[in-house]
């Protein structure tokens, strides 16, 4: 008997032709699923195009604020962000902002349906932020991925605008720089009355450095500019650089030299990686480094425990690991305690002593405070600043300000009054 025959025999066989038959469907259902998953994943990577954005990404909550208010409205699932606002009335009130929440969600953006899967690892979790690591990820028909950058780019001006008018502030946690409190509302410059000249010599200087990066970087000169306001207690030193931020349309970074677990490697992270646009604010300088001329019975009380080294701060200043484009100021209410190598040029280039209440001072914080007065109030301003200068006493504009709190309505009073400014403040 031939092959031929064989198999032919076989197929003549109803067992053996249900088994084959059965064999075939099977067989041949494998091969259209596998078919189809091959087309599938040729498809989506040909066709279709996918955006992922992790929790840790700077734009992921500004992705989620304009996925709720352009993208998806109508989506059934929601989680709620509860925030507070201070109104002008001095009322709170409270803000509830629905976002989509975990799972899967649709939306129409310029002709395109765009999938929106928002992912929560309960597993996993961001060691900086301490919470489950989250991801939302985009996926669109085509292969045009301005599509994704401009969706990125709205969110970002979104953002921008929510922020337009305020000053940002943020607070070193771990390794990494977080917004601290509300935005604040940007202050005035005028509203912080300095000496004459003092605060336009130091804004006139800021926008120099900003606007001159090339000049900087032709002559081979480090890109950076450092600050130092000292003076008495009160005379409004952090006050000047909270409205200097705002004139430049800048955040502010607040670090504490003195905090606990902060280490050169650290502190030096955080200088490196400071937010953009920010100005970067040491308050207090002389608590965290005496001058290693003093002796050690009259070195600050704080020496000891920080782990932050005087020759790993100087090296975060003007290493050659340090930050280009940062504006950094500092504080300090002790000038006599500072080292002479932590303020020598290239460290800190513009001193500025900001003093007790000049004439002029007193005169201009009065007329700022009461502004809409019957008499004339250059009149009044007058008399109370030659009043202040006859007492022979020093004066801060923090005391001032205060005492003009007790008499908020009431110039005459303040006048009148002007023996209890040492008392009642």
């Amino acid at each position: 008997m031939t092959i031929v025959d064989y198999i032919q025999t076989l197929s003549d066989n109803p067992y053996f032709g249900a088994g084959f038959g059965l064999f075939g469907l099977g067989a041949g259902a494998a091969l259209l699923r596998k078919i189809s998953q091959a087309g599938m994943i040729y498809f989506r990577r040909n066709y279709m195009i996918t955006l992922e954005v992790p929790c840790r990404d700077k734009s992921y909550q500004w992705l989620l604020q304009w996925i709720t208010h352009k993208g998806a409205r109508e989506t059934q699932h929601l989680s709620v962000e509860t925030s507070f606002e201070q109104k002008e009335t001095g009322h709170v009130k409270t803000k509830y902002d629905f976002i989509p929440s975990i799972g899967t969600h649709f939306f129409w953006y310029h002709g395109n349906w765009i999938k929106v899967e928002r992912t929560r690892e309960q597993q996993t979790l961001d060691l900086h932020m301490g919470v489950p690591w989250e991801t939302v990820q985009l996926t669109a028909f085509g292969r045009n991925k301005s599509l994704y950058f401009n969706i990125l780019e709205e969110a970002r001006q979104m953002a921008l605008k929510e922020h337009e008018g305020k000053t940002i502030m943020y607070t070193a946690m771990g390794s990494e720089w977080r917004q601290f409190g509300h935005p604040k509302n940007k202050r005035p410059t005028d509203s912080v009355v300095l000496d004459t000249g003092i605060a336009e010599r130091i804004i006139k200087d800021c926008r120099e450095f900003i606007e001159n990066h090339s000049w900087y970087s032709e002559r081979g000169i480090p890109y950076r500019r450092g600050y130092l306001l000292y003076g008495p207690p009160g005379c409004g030193k952090s006050s000047f650089i909270t409205a200097l931020a705002g004139e430049l349309e800048r955040g502010i970074c607040v670090l504490n030299l003195s905090e606990r677990g902060l280490t050169d490697d650290r502190l030096n992270h955080l200088l490196a990686i400071a937010p953009q646009q920010t100005i970067m604010l040491l308050e207090d300088v002389d608590a965290a480094f005496c001058s290693r001329e003093e002796s050690p019975q009259v070195k600050s009380a704080y020496d000891g425990l920080n782990r932050v080294t005087f020759s790993g701060l100087l090296n975060c200043l003007d290493g050659v690991a340090s930050a280009e484009g940062r504006i950094l100021f500092m504080t300090t209410n002790y000038l006599q305690k500072l080292d002479p190598a932590l303020i020598r040029p290239g460290r800190v280039d513009v001193k500025e002593y900001i003093g007790w209440c000049s004439f002029e001072q007193i005169e201009q914080m009065f007329l700022r405070f009461y502004k809409n007065q019957d008499k004339p109030a250059c009149d009044f301003a007058r008399q109370f600043a030659e009043c202040i200068v006859d007492y022979k006493k020093n004066v801060s504009p923090a005391q001032i300000q205060g005492f003009f709190m007790f008499y908020k309505n009431d110039p005459e009073g303040v006048i009148n009054n002007v023996s209890r400014l040492w008392e009642v403040t």
